[in-house]
């Protein structure tokens, strides 16, 4: 082979040497925003998290306090003084109305609210909330599951509230049914109540803090299956575009 031409592979091969490299090594600027995002998703959620309490405590100080007579109050602003007032306060209400005394105040009391309608529809609404978030029912949402949603052949992710009975079973015509709630994305406080028929949900093996994990992140982070839990691959997998 003439020797010209073999110069011109030999330079050839180290510039294509060189470019790889510089592929291989990122520069400064790429560097620093790796790192940077790097660091972003280790503080947000923690300034966000501290953020959130700050506000709660101080939204339930600016509540709580000016109820509270002078005599009672600090001497200086003490962050969450309101809040450890807030919770005796909640204590000691929960403590009375278990007694026979306090039975009686409370069932007297929502007689007056039961007589007033806009009132009464605005505190059967609260509370009926607030008793279905506080149960301790063993079925409220323990398990993840997936149903086919908005049509056949597009599954979605949901929770499993309870077996479906009464009127709504009955007029189904179905043998068994279960009330299942479909969150949304990426807020899944919101979302839809569905009927679905028993052969038509699919349980799944992850939990429901996992599911909603996924629900959260738009699919972004996918929980380990459970042969990955058994390989000791427990890290949720974050899903990539290739």
């Amino acid at each position: 082979m003439p020797k010209p031409i073999v110069n011109c592979l030999q330079a050839y091969t180290m510039a294509k040497k060189n470019v790889l490299n510089n592929r291989k090594r990122p520069g400064l600027v790429a560097r620093l925003r790796s790192n940077f995002l790097t660091g972003l998703v280790i503080v947000l959620p923690v300034a966000l998290t501290i953020w959130m309490v700050w506000a709660f405590v101080g939204f339930v100080d600016n509540s709580v306090l000016p109820l509270v007579p002078e005599a009672y109050k600090p001497s200086s602003q003490l962050r969450g003084y309101g809040v450890i007032i807030f919770l005796a306060f909640t204590t000691i209400v929960g403590s009375l109305t278990k007694g026979i005394f306090g039975k009686q105040l409370l069932k007297y009391i929502e007689g007056l609210v039961d007589r007033m309608p806009v009132v009464r529809t605005i505190y059967n609404g609260v509370k009926q909330i607030v008793e279905t978030v506080l149960s301790q029912s063993n079925s409220s949402f323990e398990r993840a599951c997936m149903v086919e949603y908005p049509r056949r052949g597009i599954w979605a992710i949901a929770f499993v509230s309870t077996a479906t009975r009464g009127e709504v079973l009955a007029k189904s015509g179905e043998d068994a049914m279960m009330s299942v709630f479909l969150p949304t994305t990426p807020n899944p406080t919101s979302g839809f109540l569905l009927f679905v028929p028993r052969k038509d949900v699919i349980i799944l093996d992850m939990d429901v803090e996992s599911a909603a994990k996924l629900v959260i992140s738009a699919g972004l982070v996918m929980p380990p299956t459970k042969e990955e839990i058994a390989a000791g691959k427990t890290k949720p997998r974050k899903i990539t575009q290739k």
